[in-house]
């Protein structure tokens, strides 16, 4: 057998060490025998070759031969190595030695060669447990050295090999523990060797993006902490890093299909992937179900990001009123510094928004927030002009509904051109609820210090909840507006249809706000049942439901509201009633359940599918109709969580 070493290396000198050195490392060698269980066989296999070595190297006249033998061979310029032939009976010794000169990716291969077909050890013998034994420390030498030189996903090829062959070898169940952990512990380091690589690599990446799919099922979702060994800590500051080598398109994908899995954070971060998606590529209709995914997750303190995305839109009443709801007050005090004029305030902070928190962290975007260019793109003002044109197709409809012969006015009778209809937290074709919240812990999931894990010295990604607080120069504001031509406030809109006048024995009055309806008798709320029932939740549910709409129709809910839904939930209900106060608008909601069935069940959530029979309608002071959802059938799922005793409604997804 040839060993890939020379003499010196294999004693462990250099070429300059004297015969006096030499003859002492040789005892100090010895002294020092590996004490992980080999045999005697193999551990005296390794002192006679250390001491050939030593002997060779102490005599100067062998020496000085050999040495002009290691020139020549390095002077022949064909890639050859020094090698040293050994007997058979001292081959473990010599892979022991190869693997201490740290060549331990050698010494594994070679050992994992002795014990295959043909040249296989007799079973049970002392040479086949050495060789095992042997191969399964170089598999961990060898991966060592990879881990120290980054190459990550080789270090896990050879753990996978060394595994693969103490379970065929079935022995040292130990080692092969400590290799199933070494492999478990090394899995973000491989996501980040795979996906960090050229995107001409595909094979790599998607294997990268898959395992990244395997590290985020195994700790339980993005707000898991079902792994120990990686706890959130240090997980929140791996993800934000790694999130900079996928691509917009990876991201959106990923993120999508956690968010079906019910993670409020994943459905944050595909609203994001989309709008940025939609920003670069021109494609409005992405940014809408950007819009749509990050209003119906229902999180507390979305109103000014779901403001510029309803400016992107077009929409600049609603993105208005969206900022104003949500910005709080150093924010408020930074816009009013930009500018007078509330929408340069507004164009001021979307670009801002989109330069700080939503381009950046992607493989392949590299934009600038051009807000003139993106108004200015044909594709952008076709969409947002067809938007206009199917709402007020929809608002003459409805208007048209609402007075069922029409009559001409009296003359002292001053009519009411209804406004336009005011924009909702929630969205006016489906939730008969308010949107997926999640709980108090996890709203501020992603924002914290910006730890790193050991090894992963990548730049820190911008943290999402840190609000822009850069100084644009007043004047900024006001030339993004004129250079948008005014075609955002002047561009054509299909006005909402003017209701049809009326006699004024016959005009319309505004409905009366519908009898509190009486409280439910069984079960009693809260609800504190430890495995509550189908029949228990969906009562719960059906009392959540009545008493939002009487809450929503100017009323008093029939029963405490904290008794049935966690304080998220209440905030955005509280909120939605706000608006129609402010508006001098009544909301009168409809909502039946047709069937549940409980699709998970844990001690502290369960999580069930619902149909429901679903209509709305949100009338003026006057008494006219400013939007309208029609009886439709919708399923939906609901979360309920126990907060100590209680079990709360505490989160809603469409489907």
């Amino acid at each position: 057998m040839e060993l890939p070493i020379d003499h010196f290396r294999l004693l462990g000198v250099s070429a300059t060490t004297d015969s006096e050195t030499v003859l002492r490392t040789l005892q100090q060698r010895l002294d020092r025998a590996p004490d992980q269980g080999f045999t005697i066989d193999t551990l005296q296999g390794r002192a006679e070759l250390l001491q050939a070595s030593a002997e060779l190297l102490s005599d100067e006249d062998r020496r000085q031969n050999y040495e002009r033998e290691l020139t020549a061979i390095a002077d022949t310029g064909e890639g050859s190595i020094a090698a040293l032939e050994i007997p058979p009976s001292r081959e473990v010794g010599g892979l022991l030695l190869l693997m201490e000169a740290g060549q331990a990716q050698e010494a594994f291969e070679a050992a994992s060669r002795g014990l295959q077909p043909p040249q296989a050890p007799a079973l049970g013998s002392s040479r086949e447990a050495d060789l095992t034994l042997l191969a399964g420390l170089a598999c961990q030498a060898a991966a060592a050295d990879f881990r120290n030189q980054r190459r990550y996903e080789a270090a896990a090829r050879t753990l996978q090999q060394g595994l693969q062959l103490l379970q065929r070898m079935g022995q040292l169940p130990e080692q092969r523990r400590q290799l199933e952990r070494e492999l478990k512990l090394l899995l973000p380091y491989r996501v980040l060797d795979l996906i960090s690589r050229d995107l001409s690599a595909l094979t790599a990446r998607q294997e990268g993006i898959q395992l990244l799919e395997h590290l985020v099922l195994q700790r339980g979702g993005l707000e898991g902490e079902l792994d120990p060994d990686f706890p959130q800590a240090e997980f929140q500051p791996f993800f934000k890093q790694i999130r900079q080598f996928l691509t917009v398109q990876e991201q959106v994908d990923l993120f999508s299909c956690w968010a079906e899995a019910g993670s409020a954070t994943a459905d944050f971060l595909a609203s994001f992937a989309l709008t940025a998606a939609g920003f670069v590529q021109r494609k409005p209709e992405r940014i809408q179900a950007g819009f749509q995914r990050l209003q119906s997750g229902g999180q507390p303190g979305m109103e000014v990001f779901l403001a510029c995305q309803q400016l992107l839109l077009g929409q600049v009443e609603q993105a208005q009123t969206l900022f104003d709801a949500g910005a709080d007050e150093a924010l408020r005090q930074w816009a009013h510094e930009q500018s007078e004029d509330p929408l340069a305030r507004l164009c001021a902070y979307c670009r801002d928004w989109l330069s700080r928190e939503v381009l950046p962290g992607f493989r392949d975007i590299d934009a600038d927030a051009d807000l003139e260019a993106w108004f200015a793109d044909r594709d952008v003002q076709a969409y947002v002009e067809q938007q206009d044109r199917i709402r007020g197709r929809l608002s003459s409809s409805v208007a048209t509904a609402s007075v069922p012969e029409p009559a001409p006015a009296a003359a002292d009778t001053p009519q009411e051109l209804p406004a336009w209809p005011e924009f909702s937290l929630e969205p006016p074709a489906a939730d008969p609820d308010t949107a997926a919240a999640v709980t108090d812990e996890d709203d501020d999931l992603w924002d914290g210090p910006q730890w790193r894990l050991p090894n992963l010295q990548l730049p820190a990604m911008p943290a999402l909840a840190d609000l822009p607080r850069w100084t644009l120069p007043a004047a900024g504001g006001a030339v993004l507006v004129i250079a948008l031509g005014g075609w955002l406030l002047l561009r054509p809109r299909t006005e909402p249809a003017r209701p049809l006048p009326v006699e004024p024995a016959e005009q319309v009055q505004p409905p009366a706000a519908p009898p509190t309806p009486p409280a439910p008798v069984a079960p009693s709320f809260p609800l504190t049942a430890a495995d509550p029932s189908e029949t228990q939740l969906q009562e719960l549910l059906e009392a959540w439901l009545e008493a939002k709409a009487a809450v929503l129709a100017g009323g008093n809910a029939p029963l405490p509201l904290s008794d049935l839904a966690r304080s998220s939930q209440l905030a955005l209900l509280q909120r939605q009633e706000q608006a129609n106060r402010s508006a001098g608008a009544t909301e009168t909601v409809k909502a039946s359940v047709e069937s549940f069935s409980v699709s998970e069940r844990g001690p502290n959530r369960i999580a069930a599918q619902v149909t429901l029979r679903y209509s709305d309608e949100r009338r003026s002071s006057s008494g006219a109709v400013l939007s309208q959802t029609p009886s439709t059938s919708l399923t939906n799922t609901y979360v309920f969580a126990r907060d100590g005793e209680r079990w709360l409604l505490a989160a809603f997804k469409p489907g």
